[in-house]
């Protein structure tokens, strides 16, 4: 069982993977600048194998709004494009000799408020798992206060406890997700 403390600790580490998560779904999200996280996971169908873009090609933006595949071997080049085409980003890529340019459009109003709703549903998918947490510990810090190894004002303790770490984490996914929606209105 432990200590509320022990308890309370022990969910921490399930929150910063809760945090992680949200933020590599964020870079997932498309924004008015080019960023390499936005398609380096794409998967690319090659000789009969499907490959994370990244693991095919060197990935930059030289530009706010550009941005350059420089894949490892020319025969990667076409089924590249064929992924970057079909990852439903909206993204024309132009092959420029041995190299792939993708212009960035800018959002359109529409797609602006697409990318809004999905940012939110992450923010909430995220909150809710924190909520999980917090419901598992509590509920193990009130089994111990039943089975008379918590003493009750530490039930109390750790319910205070529990709910700063929730709130911290709770506002760390907000600010990420505040940050993320000045990048989409921007």
């Amino acid at each position: 069982m432990g200590t509320h403390k022990e308890i309370v600790d022990k969910i921490k580490p399930e929150l910063d993977k809760v945090s992680s998560f949200f933020e590599r779904e964020l870079m997932k999200i498309r924004a008015s600048r080019a960023s390499t996280s936005l398609v380096e996971d794409i998967q690319v169908e090659c000789f009969g194998q499907r490959f994370p873009l990244k693991q095919l090609g060197t990935i930059s933006t030289p530009e706010p709004r550009q941005m350059l595949i420089q894949p490892w071997d020319n025969s990667y080049i076409e089924p590249i494009t064929n992924a970057l085409s079909k990852s439903g980003l909206g993204m024309s890529p132009v092959v420029d000799q041995n190299l792939i340019r993708i212009s960035i459009p800018p959002l359109s109003q529409e797609y602006r408020k697409d990318l809004l709703l999905l940012l939110s549903q992450k923010t909430e998918e995220a909150k809710k798992t924190i909520r999980h947490w917090r419901e598992t510990a509590w509920d193990e810090i009130q089994d111990g206060f039943q089975t008379k190894e918590i003493r009750e004002d530490d039930k109390y303790r750790g319910k205070d406890k529990l709910q700063e770490l929730v709130d911290e984490y709770n506002e760390k996914i907000e600010e990420l997700a505040e940050k993320k929606k000045k990048e989409i209105i921007e």
